[in-house]
């Protein structure tokens, strides 16, 4: 299988980017090919330019590249941690820039955009891991758990790709080194469930 890796935070030394590791090692071992992407290392650049919002058309290779294999992979592992109840702002334009009509959905040809769009991606899986310091309690009893509407509803769904699964990690901050070895297995242990060994 074709599988994409997104990975959105700063430092290497993160335990976002243990998970990254941890995502590739498990994916290669498993024989898939994959599409590994750290937007900060890549320098992408998440602004709009132009009339991109309305044309899609762009200058940047690099999202003409990101468009091409995101159509055809066959699942999606999205990394980051929980800013504002929000993905990085880096990843919120890939996902502005990507993922955009055409590309990702489309809407009929009679529909002005406000209708229900058809989801293009032929993604079978789509896989978020994310890292937070709020605890599981105040995150569902005061903000409600934004990120699982964003990634689920928002986005992976409106794409098309109906079989999801997050994790969140939590509390990050005060987490100590068996804690952290212990999410990382079952960080492999998800990437193995949901994309085993190719045959």
């Amino acid at each position: 299988m074709k599988i994409s890796v997104i990975l959105a935070h700063p430092h290497k030394k993160s335990f976002n980017y243990a998970i990254y590791e941890t995502v590739l090692k498990t994916l290669k071992s498993n024989g898939h090919e994959i599409r590994a992407h750290d937007l900060y290392s890549e320098k992408f650049n998440p602004l709009l330019e132009g009339l991109e919002l309305v044309t899609g058309e762009t200058s940047d290779w690099r999202i003409l590249k990101h468009r091409k294999e995101i159509k055809e992979v066959d699942g999606i592992i999205i990394i980051h941690p929980n800013w504002w109840g929000q993905p990085p702002a880096i990843l919120k334009g890939w996902c502005d820039r990507v993922l955009r009509s055409g590309v990702a959905y489309e809407f009929d040809e009679d529909d002005d955009g406000s209708g229900f769009p058809e989801g293009l991606l032929k993604a079978e899986v789509g896989l978020v891991f994310n890292t937070s310091n709020t605890t599981e309690e105040r995150e569902m009893n005061v903000f409600g758990d934004p990120l699982e509407r964003i990634w689920k509803d928002c986005i992976f769904d409106f794409c098309g790709i109906k079989n999801f699964h997050r994790r969140m990690f939590r509390v990050l901050a005060s987490s100590n080194l068996k804690e952290r070895e212990k999410w990382l297995k079952e960080v492999k242990n998800l990437v193995n469930t949901h994309f085993p060994e190719e045959k």
